[in-house]
């Protein structure tokens, strides 16, 4: 199973009155979790945007444990479910200072610009076999 993780530090615009990080910005974390993923297998979302293809989210839940606050360092961890079809489902992780702080899911359809679902392109498989053969 794919998987990278990026570390952030919550900025104080992150936070909501309470002095917790507003829900709103984990969804934010967990695109550049995904993001760096693709840049990791080879496969930047800019190419597949660049050859037609874009990967909107169709659903996201998220489930909070404990919140993280200004200053904090987190890491957050994305998995990409396999098998991938049109649709793909990632998993993501958040946690600092070792405790988990959140967990949640997107899920992805491949479509073209005029939001038609396609196959993932050939580009994409080849990055999860490339992938599948450095293990």
């Amino acid at each position: 199973m794919p998987a990278a993780t990026i570390e952030t530090r919550v900025r104080f615009a992150e936070t909501d009155a309470m002095g917790v990080t507003h829900h709103a910005n984990y969804l934010a974390w967990f695109e550049m979790a995904r993001v760096h993923l693709l840049d990791q297998l080879g496969c930047p979302y800019r190419d597949l945007e660049a050859a037609g293809f874009l990967l909107p989210v169709l659903e996201a839940g998220l489930t909070y444990h404990r919140p993280t606050r200004f200053d904090d360092r987190v890491e957050v961890t994305v998995r990409l479910d396999l098998p991938v079809k049109a649709r793909l489902r990632l998993t993501y992780e958040v946690r600092c200072g070792g405790a988990a702080c959140a967990e949640g899911f997107t899920e992805h359809a491949f479509v073209d610009r005029a939001f038609r679902p396609v196959r993932p392109p050939e580009a994409f498989l080849a990055a999860l076999a490339r992938h599948d053969h450095a293990k």
